[in-house]
This record gives C-alpha cells, sequence and structure tokens, in this order.
C-alpha cells in the first residue's frame, strides 16, 4: 500500500490513540491527507498548538452520534481509523445509554457512512473486555464488533471492507492504573484491587504499528488480534514503587481477574500467524480470501487468556515502558 496516496480519517483523533496514530502518520507515512475527527474543540486546539500542525492535517469537529456529519467527513476519504467510544468501564456502567449511543449507534454511523461514501477499507478498534463481557463497555465493545464484520455483507458491488482489531491495556493511556499508581507513589501507599489480576499489555506505539499493519493486510471481516505480553498487576506496583505499602482494595464492578483476547468458542475459527492471531468471519468469506493457508489452525479447547499467556513481562520490564510515564509527570511538577 502506498499511504501517500491514501486520504485517511480517525474518529477519536484526539485521544491517546488518536493523538500516537497522527504523530507517526505524519512522521513515517506522509499521506495525502489526514483528517481529525472528534467532537471537541479545546482538544483540537491543543492538538495543534502542542506541534500536530502539518499542510495535511485537517481538523474536523463531530460526534460518531451524528450520521450525516460523518458523511461529510468522509467524502473522498480512502481509510477509516475508528478509534471513538466511551471506554471508562465504571462510566459507561452509571450512564449505559449514552455508552450505547456512542459505541454501538456511533459504530453503526461509522458503517453507514463508509459504505455511503464508499471508503476502501474501515478498521475498527476493540478491546479484550469484548470477549465474554461482564461490564457494559465490553458488551458495547463486542456489539460494535459484530457490527463491523456482518456489515461486509451489506458492501455489495462497492470496495468497502470492514475489519476489527483487537487488543489489551495500553500503557499509560487514558484511565490506565499507571499514572494513578505514580500519583500514590507520593503518598506512600498503592491501592491494588488484587494480588493475582492479570492483564495484556502493550504500548502505545505497538498498539499504532499493529493498527497500520492490519490496515495493510486486511481482506475483511478480520479480528485482528497481537501476540503480546502479559504482566502481574503486583508486579506493575512493585515496578512503580517497591518497598511501600500496597492496600488491597477487592475488585471493583464490572472488573475481571484475568482477560482473555480469543476465546475457546473463537479458536475453532482462529489462524496462528507469527505475529499474531487472525478470528476468521464465522459466517461466510465474502471476499473469498482464506488466512489458513498462509498459518495454522489452533488446538483444541486453545484460549488466549492474560493468565495463560506464555510470555510474561519481568519487573524490570515494566519499569522499562513505565518510565517516559514517570518522566513526564515529574516534567509536569516542574513546569507547574
Amino acid at each position: 500500500m502506498n499511504w501517500t496516496e491514501q486520504v485517511i480519517l480517525v474518529t477519536g483523533g484526539t485521544g491517546s490513540f488518536g493523538k500516537k496514530f497522527v504523530e507517526m502518520m505524519l512522521a513515517d507515512y506522509h499521506p495525502a491527507k489526514l483528517i481529525v475527527f472528534s467532537r471537541d474543540e479545546l482538544k483540537q486546539h491543543e492538538m495543534r498548538v502542542s506541534g500536530f500542525d502539518h499542510p495535511s492535517l485537517r481538523y474536523f469537529i463531530g460526534d460518531v452520534r451524528d450520521v450525516d456529519r460523518l458523511r461529510r467527513a468522509m467524502h473522498g476519504v480512502d481509510i477509516v481509523i475508528h478509534a471513538a467510544a466511551l471506554k471508562q468501564v465504571p462510566a459507561c456502567e452509571y450512564n449505559p445509554m449514552e455508552a450505547i449511543k456512542t459505541n454501538i449507534l456511533g459504530s453503526s454511523n461509522v458503517i453507514e457512512a463508509a459504505l455511503d461514501a464508499e471508503v476502501k477499507k474501515v478498521l475498527a478498534l476493540s478491546t479484550d473486555k469484548a470477549v465474554n463481557p461482564i461490564n457494559l463497555y465490553g458488551a458495547t465493545k463486542l456489539a460494535a464488533e459484530k457490527l463491523f464484520i456482518q456489515s461486509n455483507s451489506y458492501a455489495g458491488g462497492v470496495a468497502t471492507r470492514f475489519s476489527c482489531v483487537r487488543y489489551g491495556n495500553v500503557v499509560g493511556s487514558r484511565g490506565s492504573v499507571v499514572p494513578i499508581f505514580l500519583h500514590q507513589r507520593a503518598s506512600g501507599k498503592l491501592t491494588i484491587t488484587d494480588e493475582r489480576m492479570t492483564r495484556f499489555w502493550l504500548t502505545l506505539e505497538q498498539g499504532v504499528r499493529f493498527v497500520i499493519h492490519c490496515v495493510e493486510k486486511m481482506h475483511g471481516g478480520e479480528v485482528f488480534v497481537p501476540k503480546i505480553p502479559s504482566m502481574k498487576i503486583i508486579d506493575l506496583a512493585r515496578a512503580i514503587a517497591s518497598g511501600i505499602v500496597f492496600e488491597v482494595v477487592g475488585i471493583r464492578p464490572g472488573e475481571k481477574l484475568h482477560e482473555v483476547l480469543i476465546s475457546e468458542d473463537e479458536s475453532r475459527s482462529t489462524v496462528e500467524m507469527e505475529d499474531m492471531y487472525v478470528v476468521q468471519p464465522s459466517v461466510g468469506f465474502w471476499f473469498g480470501h482464506d488466512w489458513q493457508s498462509e498459518g495454522r489452525g489452533l488446538p483444541a479447547g486453545f484460549r488466549f487468556g492474560s493468565d495463560n499467556n506464555p510470555h510474561w513481562l519481568s519487573v524490570d520490564q515494566i519499569r522499562e515502558m513505565v518510565a517516559p510515564f514517570e518522566d513526564r509527570l515529574v516534567n509536569s511538577y516542574a513546569e507547574e
């Protein structure tokens, strides 16, 4: 794919993922045009004045709940990265209709607008919480995944293709436990939900690189899952603040002890590649591409969980990943 010829739109473009995606696109791929679509004018202004001001950049104010605005924004667009979502678990639990309007109905609007504009490729971001969900956020992301995958059947004679990526917790993203632990460290006590808890972990840059790779590889109908390591929450606490008191406060409502990226049921239609898993559509191959010829099937009963992952981060590796956010926190205090 020649990225220099592509017009790209990213929903939720002022979020953690969106900003890193824009940064890496401008630095390494040089698209013909890159549209930041989001609903907050202040965040767009702050993004622009912080250095995201480039001739190929466009800032488009709009909400994924507004399908007409999406249609206008997608005119002439080749690729859409759908990253807009309400993702804070407690907020989604307390405001369920708002989560549904953005994460499910908003996703439906992205699909409708992309089909109408004949966008070539649409890739949606999902989460491990969409697998066997126990909270509303996970349930909305599962529904969004189903919408995107099954919408390939609506493409008909147009070129639009839909796929998803699904990965775990991103180090230092909004709502991450990392900044919480860094702030708590000053008090001499860290609050931990459960010492047994495990999570998948990757950096923001790794997540963006994976998304870009999947846009290049997608045929339509896949859910791409990266092979990423796990970490123990207690090891994260030790990496950030060894030698201080850890207070166990219990798992919050809607939280799991361990997360899953591929369930046992999904594994039957999943192909393992060198660096990722590809969950193929369970109903039909719309575009004649069989990933089985490029990888290998998984054994019966396979489950990719954060607790049975063969790849684990050590305390030192976690500390290295957290270091940039620690430096950023120190610098923010210095500026104050």
